[in-house]
């Protein structure tokens, strides 16, 4: 059957059908919302109803897209751009048919609340199994193969187990949440795990990263599903549970499960990416001292909750005879610091009884994007160690880490008083933005999080970060202790039919620039084969995955159901990848 179909379709592309009208140019943005418009409304059955209502559209007067769909079915000739036109609809119709259905599943997985809890394994958490239940009872509802791989990976199927292998990628867990952080500019505040709609935005935690990815995907394999369209390979959603925290689920998968032959993560950018950044992280551990000397006693402090979040506020709290003096101090002293260092974050103090808490308010990012932020760790732990120059706190282990942050990374995010700054002309510079603070039983643990271009070794890198920074603790008698990491960035030839059919939809779909392109997060797919990034984000517009106020909106939510349901009748029928 693969054969056959293979012959016929390359036949058709040469000579076209008889009695079929040639698309001249694929069907475009404007038409697309044309179409949507009209039909937003209307409830049709089956893909044909919906080609017959775009008929009778004025605009598709003179195409018969009935007849092709037919046509197709029977396996007769029809022209590539007719099939891709096809296609096109085919992406349509699922938004038109399931947009309201795809937005409240959206809301029904956004409700689980599936982060990590560092005392619980992520395969034990009971709400990761709850999430499992509802996929395998959307999959099940779909006429999809659901497998439940070891509580760590879920894995959905679409075709008969012939030709290559597509997986699919999305994930179900989240970075954790500050609920406090979580409130608009009116003073509105969010539930993070209840999707709240105002106007074209969706919020909630997993709405941008990646609860869209698994349920676009699960719409756009069910409505080919529904179909019944030929295919001539399988594809495999791989809905990973420790994308953001470990990485170590999609292995354990494919110990057990052949490695696709094309991986595609819906967890990045458009159009397509074919370059990620390394992933590095610098922890500093310092054990607990006693205060020593004159001042206030920092006694708590907090900052980010993961390596690859920038949060949107840090605090510190202080404990003194004289709070109502130490609170009027650090505000004076807090807005001197601001002004002289940009001005676009704020420091405010507060008192409550004989403890004052200071707070640094910056603006959330990915660590991949600190650009898109304001870091308020690094200026947080700027501020406390001007406060000990000045004598105002006592030295202990906090002042030990803000003597280490300010002296070795600074309020940058470019390596640069280490000197270790580089760049690539495609992939952009590397980044090293400090991320995660954690108070454990003995110790105070921060991190720095590297994001790295082609053109530096990594272990190199981390080879010369391990003597400069030892030599530092050293010299400056502080003890501490240092973790680092690095990986390898990936950069891939865009070669193949496939992952230019990628780039097609994407740019006729979105009205974007021709162009591969590069991203400094990474992915499920960096060391896969044939693997690359292809949405859900907009790389012009801010990422506000692992953000406070995490939003998707919807328009651009139903955008990536009908691209993603054009990418998999697209994929799994061209006659060669």
């Amino acid at each position: 059957m693969k054969n056959k179909l293979v012959r016929s379709l390359g036949f058709c592309i040469v000579f076209g059908i008889s009695g079929l009208s040639l698309a001249q140019s694929p069907i475009g943005i404007e038409q697309a919302r044309s179409i949507v418009a009209a039909l937003v409304d209307t409830q049709p059955v089956s893909f044909r109803d919906f080609l017959q209502d775009v008929a009778s559209l004025p605009a598709s007067e003179n195409a018969n897209y009935v007849a092709q769909l037919e046509a197709y079915r029977r396996d007769e000739p029809i022209s590539e751009a007719q099939r891709n036109d096809l296609y096109r609809l085919l992406g349509l119709y699922a938004r038109v048919k399931y947009a309201d259905d795809a937005l409240q599943t959206l809301r029904e997985l956004v409700a689980i609340p599936t982060f990590n809890i560092e005392t619980l394994a992520q395969h034990e958490n009971p709400e990761f199994h709850r999430f499992a239940e509802k996929l395998q009872s959307i999959a099940n509802e779909f006429n999809l193969e659901f497998r439940n791989i070891g509580d760590r990976i879920y894995e959905i199927s679409l075709g008969e187990e012939i030709g290559e292998r597509i997986g699919v990628h999305a994930h179900a867990d989240v970075v954790p949440v500050n609920p406090d952080l979580w409130v608009l500019e009116d003073g509105t505040r969010l539930d993070p795990f209840e999707v709240t709609q105002i106007g074209n935005r969706l919020y909630g935690r997993g709405t941008e990263d990646d609860k869209n990815g698994i349920v676009v995907s699960m719409y756009a394999m069910r409505v080919v599903q529904d179909e019944n369209l030929p295919l001539f390979r399988h594809f495999k959603l791989l809905v990973d549970t420790r994308e953001e925290t470990g990485g170590d689920a999609m292995p354990y998968y494919f110990e057990r499960n052949p490695i696709p032959d094309y991986n595609i993560a819906l967890d990045g950018s458009y159009p397509v990416i074919i370059a990620e950044k390394g992933y590095g992280t610098v922890m500093a551990s310092f054990p607990f001292r006693a205060a020593s000397g004159e001042g206030a006693q920092i006694v708590e402090l907090t900052g980010g909750l993961a390596t690859n979040q920038i949060p949107a506020s840090a605090s510190v709290w202080l404990t003194t005879p004289r709070a109502e003096q130490l609170r009027a101090r650090l505000n004076q002293e807090g807005a001197l610091f601001a002004t002289a260092n940009g001005s676009n974050f704020a420091i405010n103090a507060s008192q409550d009884g004989a403890r004052v808490r200071l707070d640094v308010l910056g603006v959330s990012a990915h660590s991949s994007e600190p650009e898109s932020g304001i870091n308020p760790v690094s200026r947080m732990f700027a501020f406390i160690n001007l406060l000990a120059e000045q004598g105002l706190v006592q030295s202990n282990h906090f002042t030990d880490a803000a003597l280490y942050a300010s002296e070795n990374w600074g309020m940058d995010f470019l390596g640069t008083q280490l000197q270790i700054g580089y760049s690539d002309s495609f992939m952009g510079p590397m980044t090293a933005a400090q991320t995660f603070v954690s108070i454990d039983e003995d110790s105070l643990r921060t991190a720095v999080n590297l994001r790295l271009p082609i053109g530096r070794d990594p272990q190199e890198l981390v080879g010369e970060l391990q003597g400069t920074l030892n030599d530092w603790a050293s010299q400056r008698d502080v003890e501490v202790s240092f973790n680092i990491s690095a990986s390898d960035p990936m950069y891939r030839n865009p070669e193949g039919a496939w992952v230019n059919a990628l780039l097609d939809i994407a740019v006729e779909n979105l009205g974007i620039p021709r162009e591969f392109g590069s991203s400094a997060g990474g992915t499920s797919i960096h060391d896969l084969p044939n693997g690359v990034q292809f949405g859900l984000a907009m790389a012009t517009e801010k990422y506000t995955g692992h953000n406070a106020n995490e939003f998707k909106t919807i328009d651009q939510f139903l955008l990536d159901l009908q691209i993603a349901t054009e990418m998999f009748a697209r994929l799994g029928s061209m006659p060669a990848l």
